[in-house]
């Protein structure tokens, strides 16, 4: 098969944002499978979650760790090799680099530098659950990580409360009771979606209200991180546009 790398005149290299599958190993385009294998290096969130996937498609290209802790010391390496005329592939752990995982400031740098950056789409935990939500898609916001830090959680509670849009945030296992709990007097008949184990065959989502699904998670524990889908504020976009919810 012949390489899928960008070709241009400039004899930098170009980074690549490869997105990875969120469960399923399956869900790997035919393209990132090529641009994994055609590069000379892939910089990855935790190496050892990388060489998983790489072992499934028998790919052998060499792999460097990146992420929040490394980054100052490795982001220079990264640069010198792109600058060199090397292409270099940009993996998370799951889904799409810089969606709530490292890689925006090796980016940023790399813009800097006057290096191509070019994005390989594919799976992402954000869309994915929010497609399936049943809730309105014509206008989301991503809130990100659900926080640690208590001031920073009231903060994100009071944000949703008149939030008309549907929003979208990620929450560990071991936050989602509390989180729930903050929600309750806040987001009252609200509906809420929360996906577990997406693509793979523990696939969970979970449908209700926050006493339904407090319920439901006493019953049923969860694993991992759960993506949370929030209905948006009816009665606060009702106020701005004088339409009555329906």
């Amino acid at each position: 098969m012949d390489s899928k790398l960008r070709t241009h005149n400039d004899p930098t290299g170009t980074l690549y944002l490869v997105s990875t599958p969120i469960g399923n190993f399956n869900d790997l385009s035919f393209r990132a499978v090529q641009i994994l294998r055609d590069v000379q290096f892939i910089a990855a969130e935790n190496a050892q979650v990388t060489r998983e996937l790489l072992n499934h498609y028998t790919i052998e290209t060499s792999v460097t760790t990146y992420h929040q802790l490394n980054k100052e010391e490795k982001t220079p390496v990264i640069l010198n090799r792109l600058q060199g005329g090397h292409h270099v592939a940009l993996v998370c752990d799951a889904g799409t680099p810089v969606i709530a995982d490292p890689g925006a400031f090796l980016i940023s740098e790399a813009l800097a530098a006057g290096i191509a950056v070019s994005p390989v789409p594919g799976a992402s935990a954000v869309i994915a659950a929010l497609s399936v939500s049943g809730l309105s898609c014509d206008q989301f916001v991503f809130l990100g990580l659900f926080p640690q830090q208590s001031s920073a959680r009231r903060t994100l509670v009071a944000a949703l409360a008149d939030e008309t849009r549907t929003a979208v945030l990620f929450v560990s296992v071991k936050d989602l009771g509390p989180a729930l709990d903050l929600f309750h007097p806040v987001l009252g008949e609200r509906k809420i979606v929360a996906a577990g184990n997406m693509t793979t065959t523990n696939e969970t989502l979970f449908r209700g209200r926050v006493p339904e699904l407090r319920q439901t998670f006493s019953n049923s524990p969860l694993e991992g991180e759960v993506t949370v889908v929030i209905e948006g504020n009816k009665r606060t976009r009702s106020k701005r546009t004088g339409v009555r919810p329906g």
